[in-house]
């Protein structure tokens, strides 16, 4: 299988005059998983909606396989995870499927106990938790090659979190994944590399240990 490579270069943003981010590099290949750390505030959301197109920056350059994209040929190439819900409410589990992936790939979609028992029902109708999985799956089933996970244990149980970790490593097989999350031990169990945002800056970092030397497991409320 072929592979893609992500790159993101020179990004910058200003807040009021105060630097965010500051010429970060990031580079993603097809069967990476990226965990991305940083205390709360430090702009890794904000990486993430510039890296897709809806957060402007002052300087961005996003080459895919070497050829630099604009921000709506990204769209083509990579599937994005944010924090708010984006299922309309009035769909139905099988609508927003149908809707979402291509048709090819419903049926191994469906072979999911889970999925099967909620196929009729409306998203108005789900738990936070329920909606969260449902999102999380639609967005590694897309047909892009690269995917950013802002969250995707957001809400989940233990049995799901555990499920959502498996279905990403599996994707990762044929697609490069960048994620971050609050239950940071979820993130350290299948990065295959780990990024610290730091003073607007991107750290390659080796494991927990270097984290928690940079107090930044302290207390993992402030991630």
């Amino acid at each position: 299988m072929k592979k893609h490579i992500l790159e993101i270069s020179g990004v910058r943003k200003q807040y009021n005059s105060v630097s965010l981010l500051s010429d970060v590099y990031l580079k993603v290949e097809t069967g990476n998983i990226i965990g991305l750390f940083g205390r709360n505030g430090s702009g890794k959301s904000t990486l993430f909606k510039i890296i897709f197109g809806i957060e402007d920056a002052s300087e961005k350059s996003i080459f895919i396989d070497g050829i630099c994209k604009n921000n709506s040929s990204v769209l083509n190439h990579i599937s994005y995870l944010h924090q708010n819900q984006f299922i309309p409410k009035h769909l139905s589990v099988k609508q927003s499927i149908l809707l979402s992936i291509d048709k090819q790939k419903v049926n191994r979609f469906c072979d999911d106990k889970f999925v099967e028992s909620i196929l009729k029902t409306r998203i108005r109708h789900l738990s936070y938790g329920e909606i969260r999985y449902l999102e999380v799956k639609l967005v590694l089933f897309n047909s892009s090659s690269f995917v950013i996970l802002d969250e995707p244990f957001s809400g989940l149980s233990p049995k799901m979190s555990e499920i959502v970790k498996q279905l990403i490593q599996e994707n990762s097989e044929e697609k490069g994944i960048i994620l971050t999350d609050h239950n940071y031990e979820n993130v350290l169990e299948i990065s295959t590399d780990l990024l610290l945002l730091k003073e607007g800056k991107l750290h390659k970092i080796k494991d927990k240990a270097e984290l928690l030397e940079s107090n930044y497991l302290k207390n993992p409320a402030t991630f």
